[in-house]
């Protein structure tokens, strides 16, 4: 029982980082200055799915990192878990201020099966990044523009690298 109990508080540590990870702004925000003046994108609409895309790929690389681990489920339920709650008070906030229904959590999958979708139409892609890339732009409306192409491709293959290293780091991977 008592190897239980720690087992759980590293999960929940772990998943906690993760999580804290995840909702952080700051690599949305550089990465939004960075575009130059010429973009054509949308930078609020960049900014947004950037923390979308930040999200869904940190619970899509505890996944992939831990897939043939006992502690993939509950690690990824933890997350989850603490993504669904943070998405309530997102979903609340955000109803109250347009008086719509907003269901953050929704969107959240909803973007998860689009890039996994996009990603099962290309199963040739070596490079997962060189898909995400893409159509991250398309979803911010700005499909032509390459500054918002390569933000998308690298937000993911950063915060890909980032979960692998800190599960790595942590002895999970």
């Amino acid at each position: 029982m008592a190897h239980t109990q720690v087992e759980n508080k590293g999960i929940e540590k772990c998943g906690q980082d993760l999580f804290n990870y995840a909702v952080d702004r700051e690599d949305a925000k550089t990465f939004v200055m960075c575009l130059p003046p010429d973009s054509l994108a949308d930078r609020g609409r960049v900014e947004y799915e950037l923390q979308v895309l930040r999200i869904i790929t940190v619970g899509w690389g505890i996944a992939y990192c831990l897939r043939n681990s006992p502690l993939k489920t509950p690690l990824s339920e933890f997350y989850w878990t603490a993504v669904r709650e943070l998405s309530q008070s997102v979903s609340s906030a955000a109803g109250l201020m347009t008086g719509k229904d907003i269901d953050y959590f929704q969107t959240l999958k909803d973007r998860l099966d689009f890039y996994v979708a996009a990603l099962n139409r290309q199963p040739g892609a070596t490079e997962p990044a060189a898909v995400i890339g893409p159509e991250f732009a398309k979803v911010c409306g700005s499909g032509d523009d390459v500054y918002t192409v390569v933000s998308g491709s690298k937000m993911f293959a950063g915060v890909i690298s980032r979960v692998e290293e800190y599960l790595t780091t942590l002895g999970l991977k």
